[in-house]
């Protein structure tokens, strides 16, 4: 099926100035000009030019949609195949009749991700640059978006090919040691192999240490706001995103389910939930919403518990106090516009050496200050994106943590004085598990596993 051509809209479904059809393939270019009306034949224009006309009914010459039609031919292409894109009317009809006639023609409708897939099976990019792509589409933030570009262009990927090629390196050096035993070069060549894996053991752990903050830029922090009702946990929420994206009202339970919506605080993606006041309360529904408040909790990276400042701390302050007691958690005093009658002191020992902020939502003040303790929480330490390669891919996380434990075994082996060819297999192993990460060597369902999460025309 790699052989044959596809086409897919590659623009957002829905109205817009222009959308854009992509088509790939050994026919691209055939298949577009059967349909197509122009000055010239796309079979005769240049590579990488641009060409107005119209596409028309194979059949009657009716005339679908006035076009640009972009030709570039392999292999400098996104997929090292034949590629035509024809930008049309960014309207529903324009757009289906168009991609339509071309199926039609002899075109295949491309499957989720097939093009990115395509590139990956000719060559042009390797598996991590090609998961990437699909981490800069679903880029929350710009410090997500830069992490994912450097992945893209092959910073991780140089760094795995390098590491890949000391072990080879020193299984080559082990295979003499093997094959040759008459020299006698054992001790020198386990001192020289202790050596080097020590050194791709610490470029492994370097890469590991990123995990954490890379891993939180991709998929954003799960962050629950949890409180009584009407203590501002709404208001906390339109605040962050300066928008009113939840009903604010002085009514008690006026938010009866989770509302999710993602905001950006100092570059980092949070998910943010803004559930149901948590109380004992009768009304049915209120009651359905204050249970999902709970499993929200149960699941999230980051709680903020919002606290009344006008009001003594209640009996369902406390629970609440004693249910995030292990987990992140930063506690925030709002309506410190009105008199104080919360107890600071108390709350400051209840809640041991979690962050406390005091707001005033309704004079704007304090979002700052909550913004930086979350900032603070989970990037301990500046991280500048362009200082290394950044590893936040939960599969490229677990394969090396799988090739570090591997070169470990080879570390121990050699110190206890283990046979030499007893711990080929394991430095065998680390090279395996870092090749998976590039696609070296990986099964072909995991790779068709990874591109059916793209969107269609990607």
């Amino acid at each position: 099926m790699e052989n044959d051509t596809i086409a897919a809209i590659s623009t957002p479904v829905g109205e817009g100035g222009i959308a854009v059809i992509r088509v790939s393939g050994p026919e691209a270019i055939p298949i577009v000009d059967s349909v197509y009306r122009g000055k010239r034949s796309l079979k005769e224009v240049d590579s990488h030019t641009v060409h107005y006309g119209h596409i028309v009914h194979p059949e009657t010459g009716e005339r679908i949609d006035e076009v640009l039609v972009t030709v570039m031919r392999a292999p400098r292409t996104f997929t090292r195949e034949d590629v035509v894109e024809v930008s049309c009317h960014g309207g529903m009809v324009p757009v289906q009749n168009t991609l339509e006639v071309l199926l039609s023609a002899g075109a295949r409708l491309a499957e989720p991700g097939e093009f990115t897939k395509r590139a990956f099976l000719n060559g042009r990019i390797d598996l991590s640059q090609a998961e990437a792509v699909i981490d800069l589409i679903r880029a929350k933030t710009d410090r997500a978006a830069r992490v994912a570009m450097h992945q893209a262009e092959g910073r991780l990927s140089k760094m795995i090919q390098r590491l890949r090629q000391k072990i080879i390196e020193s299984l080559a050096h082990l295979a003499v040691n093997v094959d040759y035993p008459e020299y006698d070069a054992e001790e020198m060549t386990a001192n020289m192999l202790l050596k080097e894996c020590r050194e791709v053991e610490a470029e492994i752990e370097r890469l590991l240490q990123t995990a954490r903050q890379g891993k939180i830029l991709r998929e954003g922090i799960a962050t629950v706001i949890v409180g009584r009702p009407n203590v501002g946990k709404s208001s906390l929420l339109n605040a962050l995103t300066h928008e009113n994206k939840a009903i604010v009202t002085d009514i008690p339970g006026t938010t009866r389910d989770v509302i999710e919506e993602y905001v950006n605080v100092r570059g980092v993606p949070l998910r943010l939930i803004d559930t149901a006041g948590i109380r004992e309360t009768e009304d049915v529904v209120e009651r359905i919403g204050v249970e999902r408040s709970h499993r929200a909790l149960e699941q999230a990276d980051l709680v903020i518990l919002v606290l009344n400042h006008n009001e003594s701390l209640t009996e369902d302050d406390r629970r609440l106090i004693e249910l995030i007691r292990e987990q992140t958690a930063i506690v925030m005093v709002n309506k410190t516009d009105l008199p104080r009658r919360i107890e600071l002191d108390e709350v400051k020992r209840l809640i041991g050496d979690k962050p406390l902020i005091t707001t005033s939502l309704k004079e704007e003040r304090g979002i700052d200050d909550l913004e930086q303790a979350i900032a603070d929480l989970f990037f301990t330490g500046k991280m500048e994106v362009g200082d290394t390669a950044i590893v936040s891919n939960a599969r490229h996380i677990h394969l090396l943590e799988q090739a570090k434990r591997s070169v470990r075994e080879v570390i121990d082996g050699i110190e206890s004085g283990m046979p030499l060819d007893m711990v080929e297999i394991d430095l065998k192993n680390a090279w395996q598990a870092l090749g998976e990460i590039i696609g070296d060597a990986v099964a072909e369902d995991l790779i068709d596993q990874i591109f059916s999460q793209f969107c269609l025309g990607k």
